[in-house]
């Protein structure tokens, strides 16, 4: 009896103590220790000591300002509905000089981390202003008025110092003329370009080269392309495909006559895997028939 009075146990707070003590020390080694060493701040090797040029920087206050990150995410999780949507997992390397971190948590709209080269500057540009000349069913608000705002030097500047950055003199200067828009667009183009995207879907060219349009003449397919075109090509190509916000003119002259030198392949092609820098490839969302289908009602466009 008098060893269980003696033990440790049946003291109660320096029992508590030490368990605190033996907790502290624990979360020390495990999680602060760790914190301080160099590997759990990896920085991506193509990734400069200024990571935005003042454009740029200009246009993540501008994101910031605005409330994107309340409807926007920018982190890619390991899961694969995540991948096949949006690409590459984001690394922690990206956000080496993230202060703060713009990652979000909730998905309204879809998230941008891998947004950068996928649109032109003019895309992002209209979409900013009507998103739902694009998709008409967003609940994204219009941002007409950043065409108009114009940037401060100054406080640019003076944001950059905050952030640890520094400019050339006629770097600020240079954003003289630049609008809150080009900011925001500057920024979003560069989001994602670090990391390869090794998960991204692409037609195999060898294998679709020569194809024929299964769909072709096919009343019910060339409605399904139609409806599909009203909801994914409308907002550049425009209605019955005249063109706008740089999508091409389907019904153009120079297009209805280069058409028949265009193959049904070369079109599958570009419908789903896009232009660089231009229009996004729709494999990822679209089933092939279903590109079969929008091919087809091209076709009746350019007729």
């Amino acid at each position: 009896m008098s060893e269980n009075n003696n033990s440790i146990y049946s003291k109660g707070l320096i029992f508590t103590v030490v368990a605190l003590v033996v907790i502290l020390i624990g979360t020390i080694v495990t999680v602060f220790v760790p914190m301080m060493t160099s590997a759990m701040h990896p920085k991506l090797s193509n990734m400069q000591e200024n990571p935005y040029t003042p454009l740029q920087l200009a246009g993540r206050d501008v994101y910031q300002k605005e409330g994107c990150i309340n409807c926007h995410s920018q982190t890619v999780r390991p899961l694969k509905a995540d991948v096949l949507r949006y690409g590459e997992i984001s690394q922690p390397g990206e956000s080496a000089f993230e202060r703060p971190f713009l990652w979000g948590s909730k998905r309204t709209g879809p998230d941008l981390a891998r947004v950068g080269g996928v649109y032109s500057d003019e895309w992002q540009k209209a979409h900013m202003i009507n998103p739902q000349h694009f998709f008409p069913s967003s609940n994204m608000p219009k941002y007409p008025w950043l065409a108009e705002k114009k940037l401060d030097p100054a406080t640019v500047e003076k944001h950059a110092k905050a952030y640890g950055l520094n400019y050339k003199p006629e770097d600020i200067t240079a954003l003289e003329n630049a609008t809150e828009l080009d900011a925001l667009v500057a920024y979003l183009q560069q989001l994602g370009i670090y990391v390869e995207n090794t998960h991204a879907i692409k037609a195999d060219e060898a294998a679709f080269e020569n194809a024929t349009n299964p769909n072709l003449n096919n009343p019910e397919k060339i409605a399904r392309g139609e409806e599909i075109y009203n909801l994914l090509c409308i907002g550049c190509h425009a209605e019955n495909g005249k063109g706008q916000a740089e999508g091409y003119d389907l019904t153009n002259l120079t297009f209805a006559e280069a058409l028949p030198d265009y193959t049904d392949g070369m079109i599958f092609l570009t419908i789903a895997n896009g232009l660089e820098g231009a229009m996004p490839g729709h494999l990822k969302i679209m089933t092939k028939d279903d590109i079969w289908s929008v091919a087809a009602y091209v076709k009746t466009l350019a007729k």
